[in-house]
């Protein structure tokens, strides 16, 4: 079918495992920092009505019908998430991307947080290292 071809496929959105349909790595991996209300805004709406591999065809149109945006202020929300690596866009296909992996910290040393397991000896290690707070 034309125009089911995903925009960037080798980044799929994948539904995260934990409960959850907003995948938790938004937040603790600080993809949402520095983003517009209406970027956030519009990431959270192409998330609900995107399909299973993330793909929305939602006109601006109907999205500005339902979001609190202007036609303008979506396409600067739009710019927003695209800069952002957490859209892509060809009109009139959006893609909501699977998120990219966090930077890993200096020296891999350093204790996850989150909740993710992490060694005694790479909380040690960090703590021996100053990384303590």
């Amino acid at each position: 079918m034309r125009g089911r071809e995903p925009i960037v496929a080798e980044r799929l959105r994948r539904v995260p495992p934990q409960f959850s349909w907003v995948d938790h790595r938004l937040i603790r991996d600080g993809h949402i920092a520095g983003h517009s209300a209406g970027a956030l805004a519009l990431y959270l709406f192409l998330i609900a009505v995107a399909d299973a591999d993330g793909l929305s065809w939602y006109s601006d149109a109907a999205m500005c019908r339902c979001l609190p945006l202007s036609v303008t202020e979506l396409a600067a929300a739009r710019e927003d998430l695209r800069r952002g690596g957490l859209v892509a866009y060809r009109r009139p296909l959006y893609q909501v991307l699977d998120l990219a992996p966090a930077a890993a910290p200096s020296g891999g040393n350093a204790p996850r947080r989150g909740g993710e397991a992490a060694s005694v000896g790479a909380i040690l290690t960090h703590i021996l290292q100053g990384g303590a707070q």
